[in-house]
Parts: C-alpha cells; sequence; structure tokens
C-alpha cells in the first residue's frame, strides 16, 4: 500500500498567507470572548455619562460586528474559502469593523462629560485590543492598526486637558503596535519553518511512493519470472533429459523438440520484455528516429506470423491504402526496432487470443502528418475494465488469459514505445466480437520512400555476403553454455569448430593449428579478451593476422578494450545466427596489411 500523502499542499502560492489567515480564524473566540466581557465594564462606566442615551448605539454594532463574524465563521466552512485572495479581503474587512467599533466608542466618550478620558482610555485599550488580533496578518495589521488608534488618539488630543492622557494612550498603542509587529515577524518565521517542513515531508512521501513503487515493480518481476521459466524450464529440460538418453526414454520426436524450442523463445520473449519494461520505469528507454518504410514492415511480420495463423484455423490478412502502394515519397519517421516490435506484440497477441476467424492488419494514412496500423481480430473481445486492466504492468485478464504463456508487458510497453517515438496506442473492443489495436506514428508525406529493408531478421543470414568456403574458427569461450550455443550456429553455417576454455589455450592452439577465424569472449579467466588478442596479434606470420571477433556482454568501455587490443569487430549477446553470420563475413572479408617485425613486437 502507497504511503498515506497528506491533504494540505505546502507547495502551492501562498502557503504561509494561508497560515497565518488560519492562526487569525483561531484567535476569533478569543477576541469575541475579550469585547463580550469587556462590554459590561464599558457600559458600567458610560451609565455615569452625560449622553448615556447615545450607548444604544454602541450595542448596536458591537450586535451587528458578531452577527457580521457569525456568517464569516461559516463562509470558512464553505470550498469558497480555499480563494485566498476573498479569505484575505473578508478578514481584513472583519477586523476594520472592529476598528470602526471603537471609533464609535471614541465618539461616545468623546461627550461624555467628567468620565471623557476614563471612556477614551477604555476606548484605546479596545483599540490594543484590535491591533493584537490582527497581527497574524501583515496585511491586516497594516490597515486595521491606524484605523483602531486614530478614534481615541484624535478625541484625546483635540482638548489640551486631554493631551497628557493622549500622550499615555499612544505611548499604550505604539507599544502594542510595536508587540504586534514582533509577534507577526516570529509567526511568520514559524509559518516558514511549517511551510519547509511540510514541503520536506511532501518529498520524504514522493521518494517513500517511488521506493514503494520499485519493490512492487521487483516483486512482480520476480513473482513473473518465477513462474514462466519454471514452466519453460521444465519442458526443456524434460527434452533435453530424452536427447541425453537419460531415464532410459527415447530420443525426443520433432514435435517435442519444437515444443521445447517454442518454450525457450518464450522465455526469452518474456526477458526482453522485462528488461525493457524496466528500462522504460526507470527512464532509461530511448528510441532512434529514422524513415523507414511501414508497408514492407507490415508485411514482413505478417509472413512471419501466417504460419502460427494457419496452424489454428486463422485468415491472416494485410490490407495496404492505395495510397502507400508504388509511391517515391512518404516514410514514417520513428525507431524501426521498436515499430516492429509493437506490431509483432499486437498480431502476436490477436493470433494468440483468437480462437476461430480472421486477423486483419491495416495500414493507412492519417491525416497529413499520422499513419495508422491497425491489428484487428474476432476474439473474445475486451470489457473497458478488462481494457484498462490488460494494460497495466504484469496484469492479465483471467477471462481471456488463462493457460497462455506471457509476463503480462507487452500492451503496456507498446504503449510506452509509441509515446517515446511521439505515436499512440489506442483501442477499441466489444465482449464477443472482437478487439481492434491502432498505432498511430508519425509520417512525412515529402520524405523520400526508403527503398533498403529496414532491418535484419534471421533471414538475413541467407542474404549475408557469401562466404566462400567452410571456414576454421577457433572459439575462446569459458561459459560452456554460450560456447554450445556459438558453436551451433557456426556449424549451421557451415564452419569447423574448435573450442578453447580460456585465452591462454586459444593462444596456444592458435601457435600449433592454422585457424581462419578467430572469436573471443570480452571476459575470460587466465587471460581475458584484450589480453587474448593483443597475444595473438603478437603472433607471427599468418597467425598474427586472423580475423578476431570480439564476443562482449558489457558496454562500450569493454568493446574499446577488445578494438584498441587488436579486434576488428565487436558482437554482442545475446547472439543470433544473423548476427553472428554477419559478424563472420564482415571479419572473413577482411584484407589486413603484412605488419613489421617492429610493430609486431610494438602489439
Amino acid at each position: 500500500m502507497f504511503a498515506e500523502r497528506r491533504p494540505h499542499d505546502v507547495k502551492r502560492p501562498g502557503a504561509d498567507t494561508a497560515l497565518a489567515l488560519g492562526v487569525q480564524v483561531a484567535l476569533l473566540p478569543y477576541a469575541l470572548a475579550i469585547f463580550a466581557v469587556s462590554l459590561p465594564f464599558f457600559v458600567w462606566a458610560g451609565s455615569f455619562a452625560d449622553n448615556a442615551v447615545w450607548m444604544s448605539l454602541s450595542f448596536a454594532i458591537f450586535a451587528i460586528n458578531w452577527g457580521v463574524f457569525y456568517g464569516i465563521t461559516n463562509w470558512l466552512k464553505t470550498p469558497q474559502a480555499e480563494d485566498l485572495t476573498k479569505r484575505l479581503r473578508l478578514q481584513v474587512a472583519g477586523g476594520l469593523l472592529w476598528a470602526l467599533g471603537v471609533i464609535q466608542m471614541s465618539a461616545f466618550a468623546d461627550g461624555a462629560g467628567p468620565i471623557r478620558e476614563t471612556l477614551l482610555l477604555l476606548a484605546a485599550a479596545a483599540g490594543m485590543v484590535c491591533i493584537f488580533f490582527a497581527s497574524p496578518v501583515l496585511h491586516s495589521l497594516v490597515v486595521v492598526a491606524p484605523v483602531a488608534a486614530i478614534g481615541p488618539l484624535w478625541a484625546l488630543f483635540s482638548r489640551p486637558e486631554s493631551r497628557h492622557t493622549g500622550l499615555l494612550a499612544a505611548g499604550g498603542l505604539a507599544l502594542a503596535l510595536a508587540m504586534a509587529m514582533i509577534f507577526n515577524r516570529m509567526l511568520r518565521r514559524q509559518h516558514a519553518l511549517a511551510v519547509a517542513h511540510e514541503a520536506l515531508i511532501e518529498e520524504r512521501m514522493l521518494v517513500l511512493e517511488s521506493a514503494e513503487r520499485t519493490a512492487r515493480s521487483k516483486s512482480d518481476i520476480v513473482a513473473t519470472l518465477s513462474h514462466e521459466i519454471r514452466n519453460g524450464l521444465t519442458g526443456v529440460t524434460h527434452v533435453l533429459a530424452a536427447a541425453a538418453g537419460k531415464g532410459g526414454r527415447a530420443a525426443p520426436s520433432r514435435e517435442q523438440l519444437n515444443a521445447a524450442l517454442d518454450a525457450a523463445q518464450d522465455l526469452i520473449s518474456v526477458l526482453n520484455a522485462t528488461l525493457d519494461a524496466e528500462t522504460a520505469e526507470s527512464g532509461r528507454l530511448a528510441v532512434e528516429t529514422q524513415a523507414f518504410e511501414p508497408v514492407r514492415l507490415v508485411r514482413d511480420l505478417a509472413l512471419l506470423e501466417r504460419p502460427h495463423a494457419l496452424a489454428k484455423g486463422l485468415e491472416l490478412a494485410v490490407h495496404v491504402d492505395a495510397s502507400l502502394e508504388n509511391r517515391a515519397l512518404g516514410a514514417t519517421m520513428a525507431d524501426p526496432m521498436r515499430t516492429r516490435q509493437i506490431i509483432a506484440n499486437l498480431v502476436g497477441n490477436a493470433v494468440k487470443y483468437t480462437v476461430r476467424g480472421r486477423v486483419e492488419v491495416r495500414i493507412e494514412p492519417r491525416g497529413d502528418d499520422r499513419i495508422a496500423i491497425e491489428v484487428a481480430d474476432t476474439g473474445p473481445g475486451l470489457s473497458a475494465d478488462e481494457l484498462e486492466q490488460a494494460f497495466e504492468p504484469f496484469r492479465r485478464v483471467e477471462r481471456t488469459g488463462a493457460g497462455v504463456n506471457g509476463a503480462g508487458l507487452g500492451l503496456s510497453l507498446s504503449r510506452q514505445l509509441a509515446k517515446l517515438m511521439g505515436g499512440a496506442l489506442e483501442t477499441s473492443s466489444a465482449l464477443g466480437v472482437g478487439s481492434c489495436f491502432t498505432l498511430l506514428l508519425p509520417y512525412d508525406a515529402a520524405c523520400p520512400c526508403p527503398q533498403e529493408p529496414v532491418e535484419e531478421t534471421l533471414a538475413a543470414a541467407d542474404t549475408a555476403p557469401d562466404v566462400q568456403r567452410s571456414l576454421r574458427v577457433l572459439i575462446a569461450e569459458d561459459d560452456a553454455l554460450n560456447a554450445a550455443m556459438l558453436r551451433a550456429i557456426l556449424e549451421q553455417l557451415g564452419h569447423q569448430v574448435v573450442h578453447a576454455q580460456n585465452g591462454r589455450r586459444a593462444v596456444d592452439l592458435a601457435k600449433v593449428c592454422e585457424f581462419d577465424l578467430v572469436m573471443l569472449d570480452g571476459r575470460m579467466p587466465v587471460l581475458d579478451g584484450p589480453q587474448t588478442a593483443a597475444e595473438l596479434r603478437a603472433l607471427p606470420g599468418a597467425g598474427g593476422q586472423m580475423p578476431i571477433i570480439a564476443v562482449i556482454g558489457g558496454d562500450a568501455d569493454e568493446a574499446r578494450e577488445c578494438t584498441e587490443a587488436g579486434a576488428d569487430t565487436v558482437l554482442r549477446k545475446p547472439v543470433s545466427v544473423a548476427g553472428v553470420a554477419r559478424a563472420v563475413a564482415d571479419a572473413a572479408a577482411l584484407t589486413r596489411a603484412p605488419r613489421t617485425e617492429a610493430s609486431r613486437g610494438a602489439a
């Protein structure tokens, strides 16, 4: 569960003003209580005045003020009180009401006869009370204080016989104003500390939420990978055990081998999707924008997916808008590899979840700057809640996903990728009818249409530059599984392979045997990749001129170390048939100039 966040947003403008207004509202009951207690004393003293009949006006003003403040208190409970400007104006106006009441008291006291100075001192005291309760808000203090003080001071200084008392009252009011300013300054400092404290709490809450989100993501990853890897590896293990003859079982059939291969490919897909999702979650997922031909890409993917559709009795059709056929201008401006990933996921899902009927892929322009790739199926369809769930990471729709492999990351990752490329992934679905997913990508109608394929596929191995003869390849790899995979790929390509378990063994073999090519791991015991490459380059004769391919799993620094040590090219793990075929062909086509003895010694 996420940590509970505080409802008060301290980062909004005017947070200190809101706190000051809140303090003034908190003091309001005390202010009303002081006026309520003081009123009987003023009335008692005023009863000795010559103009005691005017006392009723003071009662009327006090009654009006209390009624107004009752209304203000109720208004502060409404949503309109969130407007700080209105609230500030209203509270300043409320302070002015009491200051005007002090002026009325001063006018009444000025004509009170023998008790004039006494009543004016009481009015000055009332002015001090107004100044104190206006002090939390600087705007209110600046406006209310002069109005509250002017009445008794004007009356006392208007007659010579009361000027001495006026000086006393002025000193008291000045002292009250000074104390109010100090109080206001202290409150402002406390409010600044409170705002900073609340901001720090808010920041810590965001950090805690991020940590909890990361922890939940990691937990989902572990749970998903544990389930998928366990199921997939169990099937692969059973088939491999049969192939190894364990348990007295017969060798696996072609169907079993195909099932094991499908399970392994599913595992790779799950791992790739998980890694991409984690990269996207951390904000490190990058895309490369370039012009490419979307029609060819869609048709290639449909061609790869058609056997799976036919195996289920489904029709897989591609419909291309006539304006996109045989054109010289017009290209999609996005990342071709990520676009292929999105469409492959959408088409794969459509085939996977559709039991009967057809899957259609439509591509057409949308406006002048967009191209739409729609994948529609006649599958079970999804409700609005199920659609929302389908786009959540590691969440799968139980009604349609039972018994289907996958990590539940395809749609959420596809939407993130589409957004990164400046596009969008839209969807519509109806229960029992089917679903339609639409990928919208930027399209430049004036860009020349690319004529070359945008990306290598596994079929690129067939079109790679032809190696005229079978090569003798030396593999230096300490990991047995990686070595077996490389051997299988190279033998599939028709080459002869010798395996060395470390760099030292590879150098020793190169000294006594002739090889056409060396493929070495970047990180090995005894001698690592750069050291092995350097020693191979130091060999005399043809041995020092052999093409070297560094197979690395690290970053750019590892690649640079290998190439500086003498490797001709770098191949990153995990390797594919197409990648190995291309690297071997490129390395075999290199012509290295013979090196002098001096250069060999320098190497």
